[in-house]
């Protein structure tokens, strides 16, 4: 009888190891939910951040179950017991590591990441000595002898469902297939393995290189002055002009102007290229949304993924912030929620006066119809003009004003579907299409009508603009975000491939541009005009990405642009009349089609390169511009670490919403500062979330503070003078206060702002007999007041 075989441990075994080291992790996350509950940074033990942090052990324990099956299986056929002992070893080791992790996350309450490379033996052992020295090494010791003797007590206790275990072979695909299904639960420091955390992390710190080796701290400085291209093709009047930018969701150059691809859907801004400076060559920075307004507005780098999504803003220059330090009003508007990208937080950190957004429209206006899934982007593209039209405008101030679209996006659901497929039926079938081009416009019709919506919303906006104030003082820039994604691309630049339309009644002349520019050359471009003309205050240096846009009538690429495809996803770069891609050299002509090129390729790739190392240096080290070229500070809320934790013990970030609801249930258990606390935590994300504004002021009214009550919901007014809630919340306080006379104001700026004021019609009764009762008082006391006077002068007399 062969004794080995009966001595060899089988995946059984293994399978029983597994359970056990899960169940360590189980009572490690059990002892740091403990120790962070009796510290007073989470409310409870058992929660739904505790429940996620358990979701990331299973992860952890089967990516780890999938990696050392081979080496149990390979080291237990070579010699019975060494693969179980190894991987027992293993386990411990790795059960181990996590306590101290968790022991260094409870101290610190930041988890141990890559920033672990950055100290020195000797830091660590200062850390750890300042730490408690001996008492330290006890408790590890200590927590060391109670993890192997858990791990080595579950082992033993599995073995009561060994008959059980048989059955869940084959046992790596049900490990992979837990682990692929934690990768989709989204998990913040204090619920993550910290294991896994600090290995990513080095894995992360490790393998990108953005190593910058130049001797130049701000690589983008540079003098102001750039070439006045447009100055010969404007009268411009003594007064500074309004600048109106309408960025266009997905219109590509493949959809406007003569020779597009997909031609005939654009009619009005097929007839605006006419009339204007055109660009048909002009690229948009980034293949998404995420990246326009940074690059049209800003002439901004990338950062990783975005330069919205930076978690911290570097200090910038942007038209926005030049124009307002300049006297111009300035103003967004979009009918979808403005915390998408980030959007809300950049506008916070320009000073924008004024932003629009989904919830200022009221029930006046009437949003996109529902997708099949019952959501809704927000409002289409004629309701966001009409609303943003309604808005009263000061002759004697200029303005910059920015407009997004949204209706030519997915799921392309225009107003009155119906009728403009039936519009696009009839282009077809009118028109020259054949084949393939055909094919797509037919099978994509719902595309094809909204392009048409959106074409029609223009034309109303640019005839219900000529009604503003100094129509015939503005100059209009309209352009794509990027080329709509759902219809089928030429290569990989079609996607950045858009027009750009100058258009102003100043304009002396049209002209149309083949040679190319990108978004980054708006910004400079444009400030290059006014300051001619008008001497604004410009900064002493600028730090553009772009230059002046290119004027020549005829095709050339003179120009390095780098374009960003997705987010994280740098990958395009366009040197001269050579694009680099996903590794090759294209050369484009004067079509935008690209064939092979033989040459060049290296010294692209360099470019390339030089400009990602840039671009990381100049986002996370703060070094666009000094501190001392910033017009506007960048603000940011600042939390303690411990504040930190408990945040992300309640809440995960993800959705503001989430985190006002969270925020409202604290206050109505009246947890008044952890509710406060929770709120300034979401506005500091998403700033422009007006209820989280109004249950701040709603909170300090609870608490006594009526002023800074008041002062708070003012502000969501002024934020949005739409908005009901905000009125609502301000009417209690006044009744509260006893604040009759404002009440009264109030009812007149309700009534002249919002259309939804039926909705709070109590509250304004309310308001109203208050206000007669206290003028009643205060009517019969005066005239108790002069009847007493006149009996006392009838007695003297």
């Amino acid at each position: 009888m062969n004794t080995s075989k009966l001595d060899r441990y089988s995946l059984k075994h293994y399978t029983r190891l597994m359970i056990s080291f899960f169940g360590c992790l189980f009572v490690l996350s059990i002892f740091q939910f403990t120790v962070l509950y009796f510290k007073g940074v989470v409310d409870s033990v058992i929660s739904t951040s505790f429940m996620i942090a358990i979701v990331h052990h299973i992860g952890f324990t089967s990516i780890v179950g999938v990696i050392l099956t081979f080496p149990f299986n390979f080291w237990e056929n070579l010699r019975p017991k060494y693969g179980f002992n190894i991987i027992f070893g293993t386990l411990t080791l790795l059960l181990i590591i996590e306590a101290m992790l968790i022991s260094y996350y409870c101290t610190a309450l930041v988890p141990l990441g890559s920033d672990l490379l950055g100290y020195s033996f000797s830091d660590i052992k200062m850390t750890i000595s300042n730490s408690g020295g001996l008492s330290t090494f006890l408790y590890v010791l200590g927590g060391v002898s109670v993890i192997i003797g858990l791990f080595f007590g579950l082992y033993r206790i599995t073995s009561k469902f060994y008959h059980k275990i048989s059955g869940m072979y084959p046992f790596t695909i049900v490990l992979f297939s837990l682990f692929i299904a934690t990768l989709f639960t989204e998990g913040k420091p204090i619920n993550q393995n910290k294991t896994q955390y600090l290995a990513i992390n080095l894995y992360t710190s490790s393998t990108e290189d953005h190593s910058y080796t130049a001797d130049v701290e701000y690589p983008l400085i540079k003098r102001p002055e750039i070439e006045n291209v447009l100055g010969n093709y404007f009268e411009l009047k003594d007064k500074k002009p309004n600048i109106v930018f309408v960025m266009v969701e997905g219109l590509g150059r493949d959809f406007v102007g003569e020779g597009a691809e997909y031609g005939g859907f654009t009619p009005f801004l097929d007839g605006l290229t006419t009339k204007s400076l055109y660009w048909e060559n002009c690229f948009s920075n980034t293949g998404r949304t995420f990246g326009v307004l940074p690059s049209l507005i800003g002439s901004l780098p990338f950062g990783k993924s975005g330069f919205m999504e930076l978690e911290k803003y570097p200090s910038k220059l942007t038209l926005f912030s030049i124009l307002k330090n300049n006297g111009y009003h300035t103003s967004y508007y979009q009918g979808t929620n403005s915390s998408f990208d980030n959007i809300d937080r950049f506008l916070l950190s320009e000073n924008v006066d004024f932003v629009l957004e989904k919830s200022g429209f009221g029930n006046k206006y009437e949003m996109q119809a529902e997708d099949a899934a019952g959501s809704s982007w927000g409002y289409p593209d004629k309701e966001l003009f009409k609303k943003s039209l309604s808005f009263p405008r000061d002759s004697d101030q200029p303005r910059m004003e920015v407009y997004m679209t949204i209706s030519t996006h997915e799921p392309f659901i225009p107003p009155q579907q119906d009728e403009y497929e039936k519009k696009v039926e009839q282009i077809v079938s009118k028109g020259s299409y054949e084949g393939k081009i055909k094919k797509v416009i037919q099978k994509n019709d719902n595309v094809f009508a909204t392009l048409l919506y959106t074409d029609d919303a223009l034309k109303y906006f640019f005839e219900e603009y000529k009604k503003q104030p100094n129509y015939d003082n503005t100059i209009f820039i309209v352009t794509g975000d990027h080329r709509l994604i759902p219809i089928p691309q030429r290569n990989n630049l079609s996607r950045f491939h858009v027009p750009l339309i100058i258009y102003s009644p100043m304009l002396k002349s049209s002209r149309k541009m083949s040679s190319v520019s990108s978004h980054f050359d708006v910004t400079p471009t444009l400030l290059a005009l006014l300051n001619k003309s008008y001497e604004l205050k410009m900064p002493k240096k600028v730090a553009w990405m772009g230059a002046a846009l290119d004027m020549e009538t005829k095709f050339r690429s003179l120009k390095d642009i780098p374009l960003m495809r997705n987010k994280n996803e740098l990958k395009e770069y366009v040197s001269g009349e050579l694009l680099f891609t996903d590794g090759e050299v294209m050369e484009l002509d004067e079509n935008m089609d690209l064939s092979t090129s033989f040459g060049g390729g290296s010294k692209l790739e360099k470019k390339l390169d030089d400009f990602k190392s840039m671009n990381a240096y100049v986002t996370m080290n703060d070094k666009i511009i000094p501190d001392s070229l910033a017009i506007f500070a960048v603000r940011k809320e600042k939390f303690k670490q411990s504040e930190i934790v408990w945040i992300n013990s309640v809440y995960n970030g993800q959705d503001s919403d989430k985190g006002y609801f969270t925020a409202r249930d604290l206050a109505f258990d009246k947890k008044y500062e952890k509710a406060l606390l929770l709120c300034r935590y979401n506005l500091s994300e998403s700033p422009s979330h007006i209820d989280t504004k109004i249950l701040m002021g709603r909170i300090n009214v609870w608490q006594g503070n009526y002023k800074e009550s008041i002062k708070i919901l003012k502000e969501c007014i002024k934020m949005n003078p739409n908005y009901i809630d905000s009125y609502s919340a301000l009417f209690d306080v006044y009744f509260w206060s006893e604040r009759w006379r404002e009440a009264l104001e109030l009812i007149k700026i309700v009534e002249q702002n919002s259309s939804s004021v039926n909705e709070i019609s109590d509250k304004i009764m309310r308001a109203r007999r208050q206000a007669h009762k206290k003028q009643t008082a205060s009517l019969i006391k005066k005239t108790r007041k002069q009847q007493a006077q006149i009996a006392i002068a009838s007695l003297e007399q």
